[in-house]
Parts: C-alpha cells; sequence; structure tokens
C-alpha cells in the first residue's frame, strides 16, 4: 500500500481505506488518486470483502484537491487537464459503482472533491465536528468531475446553491441536505459505523450488490412495463439463486443463514 493510504481487511470481510496523510489535511494529488483507484478495484474483486469503510486520520477527513497538484495542473496543456480529470473521474466511478456497500466516515472537514468522495458512498456518517464546503468557484473552477455524485445525492436545487455560493455548511445540515446519513458525537462514529456494518454483514452478500444494480436501473425511470417486467425478472431470478433459496429455506428453518457469522 502507499504511504498515503492504509488498507485493513478484518476477519468479518469488512475493508477499512485510510486517508493517512494527516498532514496535508488528506488532499489528493495524482498519485493518490491512482492508489484509491487501484485499491478499490482490488476490493471490488476480492470475494472475502464484503463492505468497504472508507476513513481518514487527522483533523480532516480530505481538503479535496492537493495544492502542489493544482499549482502543476495550472501549466498543463487544456489536453493534459483532460486526462487528468479523467483519472479522477476513473476513480469515483471505480467508488460509487463497487459492488459491496460503502461507509464514510466523517471526522472532519470534507471540501471540493472530498464532498464528492461522500457522495460515491452508499451510506455516509459524520461527527458533528464536520464541516463541508464545495469551494471549486473560490478558485475560478467548477466541480464537474464530482458532480454526477454529488447532485444525485442532494438534489439540483440545493447543488444550485452550493455549487454557486460555496459556502461552508456543518453535519446537521449535511444531514438535511441528505449528503450524510448520522450525525454523532466524535467519540461514536466508530461504534455508529460498526452498527451499520453489522447490519450489513446479517444480510445476503449477492442480494446487497443486486440491491446496488437495482436501485441504480430503477431510479428516476418512470413505472412502465418494460421497468415492472424488468423488476419482476429481477427477484425471480435471485429467488432461485443458491443464496436466494439459502436465505428462504434459512428463514423457514428458523436458523441463521450461512453467509451469518456464528
Amino acid at each position: 500500500m502507499s504511504d498515503h493510504i492504509r488498507l485493513d481487511i478484518d476477519t468479518q470481510g469488512v475493508a477499512t481505506v485510510t486517508l493517512t496523510r494527516a498532514e496535508k489535511h488528506n488532499a489528493f494529488d495524482d498519485t493518490v488518486i491512482a492508489d484509491l483507484t487501484a485499491v478499490f478495484t482490488q476490493l471490488d474483486r476480492n470475494d472475502d470483502v464484503r463492505v468497504v469503510v472508507l476513513a481518514a486520520e487527522g483533523k480532516s477527513f480530505s481538503a479535496g484537491a492537493d495544492l502542489g497538484w493544482m499549482q502543476r495542473m495550472a501549466s498543463y496543456t487544456e489536453a493534459e487537464n483532460h486526462a487528468d480529470a479523467m483519472a479522477l473521474a476513473t476513480m469515483l466511478h471505480c467508488l460509487y459503482s463497487l459492488s459491496k456497500p460503502t461507509i464514510a466516515a466523517v471526522q472532519g472537514a470534507a471540501f471540493g472533491g472530498a464532498v464528492g468522495l461522500v457522495s460515491c458512498c452508499d451510506m455516509a456518517v459524520a461527527s458533528d465536528r464536520a464541516s463541508f464546503c464545495l469551494s471549486e468557484v473560490k478558485l475560478g473552477l467548477i466541480p464537474a468531475t464530482i458532480s454526477p455524485y454529488v447532485i444525485h445525492a442532494i438534489g439540483t436545487r440545493i447543488a444550485r446553491r452550493y455549487f454557486l455560493t460555496a459556502e461552508r455548511f456543518d453535519a446537521h445540515q449535511a444531514k438535511h441536505m441528505n449528503l450524510v446519513h448520522e450525525v454523532v458525537s466524535p467519540n461514536e462514529l466508530d461504534s455508529t459505523v460498526t452498527t451499520l456494518t453489522k447490519s450489513l454483514l446479517s444480510n445476503s452478500p449477492a442480494a446487497l450488490t443486486a440491491c446496488k444494480t437495482l436501485i441504480d436501473t430503477v431510479a428516476a425511470q418512470p413505472i412502465s412495463a418494460q421497468l415492472r417486467e424488468d423488476t419482476s425478472r429481477r427477484i425471480a431470478a435471485i429467488r432461485v439463486s443458491e443464496q436466494g433459496q439459502e436465505g428462504l429455506t434459512a428463514f423457514l428453518q428458523k436458523r441463521a443463514p450461512n453467509w451469518v457469522e456464528q
């Protein structure tokens, strides 16, 4: 693993990806982006991993783009900037499309691209000391690569305000905006994440993956005959699948299914 990221996988299959660049407020550059892309790809392919937690060390969750990286990008050509932006877009999509459930544990400030990281996760828990800012316009930039995920999380109307004002907002406002799901005290952050992971680990891994795909397919679609046919086929297929059969049998036999650690 790199000097900027730590990966821990416990015996239950919970993988924790921790940003460890605390002295730089966990800001990311091209190296960190490449390393995160590699880690997310690795975890997606690892059948022993069942849940992925994204966390950070230090005062900040992430300050977004690293200052030195931005200075280098200022001298890039448009083509070089495009390639650089595509690397970030690829990393974000790797996180968003992970086949396993993902949880962001936000202990401190999350600025710029870090709001994108939080938005890419399936669920997010924030310390009440955390703060957020979509600060790009203050620098003459736009939150372009993170926008599909942030707008999906908070909605168009709220995005119009916070993309344009670049104002800072706290964790409680982030919850009101649906950017995070829970706001807790700093000493409750880890236990809240653990509670979520326990809930996820009690569920069928195959069903969790299928649910993530289902949500992406159904979201914002009209309830058409085609959608009704598609969703009916999905439930029929998973009912006869190995884990579907095991889950139903375990329920009827009043026992835990085989994916629950005894």
